[in-house]
């Protein structure tokens, strides 16, 4: 595990905070840490996505200061060639670069920088990421698929409902697919199994096509998906717990967040309606099915999701299709946080803030504006 820190000068240095980094005060009876002026910072450098989040803590959770996100198409052209191409390293390198300067400007102390399938499959990942040292003082390190299902499960934990005994959850990325089998524990959950599925929207795309998409395409793509759940889900008698009603089910990824945005009509995406929102599975299929039927221009023009979504969420369709027929629990909670939160909360407890994480976003909202359909717009 790597860290970045930086001094009130922005230098960057070792892997730990020294003391000298926190300006304390001695009060009556000691030190003075004053965390709730600690910045920390998390990027997630994906397949598709660079994001970065910084945030402080505040009582058991924490505030967001800043946030960046650009699309980055780090994989792209990487399941034939197997190694990151020279254009996809500049788009990422210049998307790091304002991460980098955020970071410094808001005095963050501490960051965990990760990357992800991407880095893992590519040849030249290790130059790659000294580069990114080099040129943005950023340190990253290429996880594992294991490490990257933990932290997501981490970051969406606060949301699951702690009265059913099991839990599903499942992260849709670019280049992969985490799904997690998790067991109530006194008053947490407990990781039992992870599957990491190297196949993700963009890896999709490239093979099928981003454009139109035909009804057998569609069906081939949630095949190729269903036939590698079989396994994970016997050894775990997931659909056992599923008809005794033990299971719940979490989604993370711009394929659930986008579906979510479709079904409640909003004309701009909006986190606060989005994060903790609960969908049936009748009303995840009849999202997706608004997508499936619409062509490139019809999906692009959609405001919630655009020209860059567009050609990449019927691939996310056709994976959460799979999960859906796989295990048929019947409901799903949306979850707008994943790898970040999960870095930000494990980084603010190894400094010793009492943290668990944010409640849902939607649940704050008791008078949140009536969605609606933005004219001319087919959803």
């Amino acid at each position: 595990m790597s860290f970045t820190t930086y001094t009130k000068n922005n230098s960057k240095h070792g892997a730990k905070i020294s003391k000298d980094v926190i300006r304390r005060k001695r009060g009556k009876y000691g030190f003075l840490r004053k965390q709730e002026l600690r910045m920390y910072g998390a990027i997630d450098l994906g397949t598709n996505n660079c994001r970065l989040l910084i945030a402080r803590p505040t009582g058991h959770g924490f505030k967001v200061v800043s946030s960046f996100s650009r699309i980055v198409r780090l994989g792209e052209g990487l399941s034939e060639s197997r190694s990151l191409s020279a254009k996809a390293m500049e788009r990422t390198i210049s998307a790091l670069a304002i991460c980098s300067e955020k970071l410094k400007s808001l005095d963050v102390v501490k960051t965990r920088n990760i990357a992800t399938e991407a880095c893992r499959r590519a040849s030249n990942c290790s130059e790659f990421l000294a580069r990114i040292e080099k040129e943005t003082g950023l340190a990253f390190e290429a996880i594992t698929s294991n490490e990257e299902a933990r932290l997501a499960f981490r970051g969406c934990q606060p949301l699951l409902n702690l009265e059913q005994p099991h839990a599903l959850v499942f992260d849709i990325g670019g280049g992969s697919t985490e799904v997690i089998w998790a067991k109530i524990n006194a008053e947490n959950y407990d990781i039992l199994d992870v599957l990491s599925l190297q196949v993700g929207v963009v890896t999709l795309a490239e093979e099928y096509g981003t454009n139109e998409i035909s009804n057998d395409s569609y069906r081939n793509m949630v095949n190729e998906i269903s036939g590698q759940l079989t396994s994970f889900c016997s050894r775990n008698r997931i659909k056992q717990n599923i008809v005794e009603n033990n299971v719940q089910m979490l989604g993370t990824s711009g394929t659930v967040t986008t579906l979510g945005a479709v079904h409640l009509n909003l004309n701009h995406y909006d986190r606060s309606l989005i994060d903790g929102l609960d969908l049936t599975f009748d009303e995840l299929n009849s999202a997706s099915q608004k997508l499936i039927s619409l062509d490139f221009q019809g999906r692009s023009g959609m405001s919630c999701i655009g020209n860059e979504r567009a050609e990449l969420v019927v691939p996310g369709c056709a994976i959460l299709d799979a999960i859906c027929h796989a295990w048929p629990v019947g409901r799903l909670r949306v979850a707008d946080r994943g790898l970040r939160e999960g870095m930000l909360l494990g980084l603010m407890a190894e400094d010793g803030v009492p943290v668990k994480g944010n409640p849902a976003a939607n649940s704050q909202q008791k008078n949140a504006p009536t969605p609606h359909k933005k004219a001319g717009t087919t959803v």
